[in-house]
């Protein structure tokens, strides 16, 4: 493990792998360096970049600093941008590519953008979360239920069936969900109401892929398709098979074609 002290003093923990231009992964909900897709990406892009793993504020064994802020978030990406070198290509999953893109917009040095199903809600007829849900979230979180926050993430937030939160209960990883409860309200901030916030998205000049999974949701298909046409020159490739929880062995060898492309 690795540190870099961010902007606003909190320090934010990094794994490093392989060799090459560099490649950050910004995670979504609910992940970090020790448990999600990430830490199974890395060591695929590892022959071919210098792949910085991170934990986002909060999580695993990075700080965090009161009040948060999205922008905070953004500095820490900006801190291992400069601990890189100085410029990186950057791939986000879920929340963690709505992050990348708002990071993007604010103008870091990123060279190459990939997005894995930034998830805005974007059918005017479709899913919406509660209008207090981050108050909600923070309230849940305030009387240390973090197993009732995480199930309000998924069903009431992201609109999963409610049969599936309480399986999940049951499963190994509930607790290792648990654990990283309480940054939930970080990627409410970052999503505001899942509206996509069409001109900062069209404000993004650097090379973008935006992907999605071929059966996931038909809302996160019609976000992937909202985001590539608001993306000035954006590709659009959705991966055959694939749901929101993307193959690492499908994803690896897509980012290695668009990276060094």
């Amino acid at each position: 493990m690795q540190k870099v002290i961010s902007k606003d003093g909190a320090v934010i923990a990094f794994d490093k792998i392989g060799q090459g231009p560099a490649v950050i992964l910004v995670d979504g909900a609910l992940c970090y360096r020790s448990f999600g897709p990430m830490p199974k990406l890395a060591p695929l892009l590892a022959p071919h970049f210098t792949v910085y793993v991170y934990d986002r504020r909060g999580r695993g064994d990075s700080g965090d600093t009161k009040p948060y802020a999205v922008e905070r978030e953004i500095e820490d990406i900006e801190a291992l941008i400069k601990e890189a070198g100085g410029s990186a290509f950057v791939l986000g999953l879920s929340s963690g590519a709505t992050l990348a893109l708002k990071a993007a917009a604010h103008g870091l040095n990123i060279k190459k953008l990939a997005l894995y199903e930034p998830p805005f809600m974007v059918a005017k007829d479709g899913h919406r979360p509660p209008a207090d849900h981050e108050e909600q979230l923070n309230n849940l979180i305030a009387a240390d239920r973090r197993g009732d926050a995480v199930s309000f993430f998924m069903t009431k937030m992201v609109g999963a069936p409610a049969i599936f939160a309480f399986l999940m209960r049951l499963l190994p990883v509930w607790s290792k969900l648990k654990a990283v409860a309480h940054t939930l309200p970080h990627d409410a901030a970052i999503m505001g109401d899942f509206s996509m916030p069409t001109k900062l998205v069209a404000s993004v000049t650097v090379p973008t892929l935006v992907m999605g999974g071929g059966k996931s949701p038909a809302n996160l298909g019609q976000a992937v398709q909202a985001v590539a046409d608001a993306l000035p020159g954006a590709r659009r490739r959705i991966l055959a098979g694939q749901t929101h929880n993307v193959s690492v062995k499908v994803l690896a060898p897509i980012l290695k074609e668009f990276f060094t492309g």
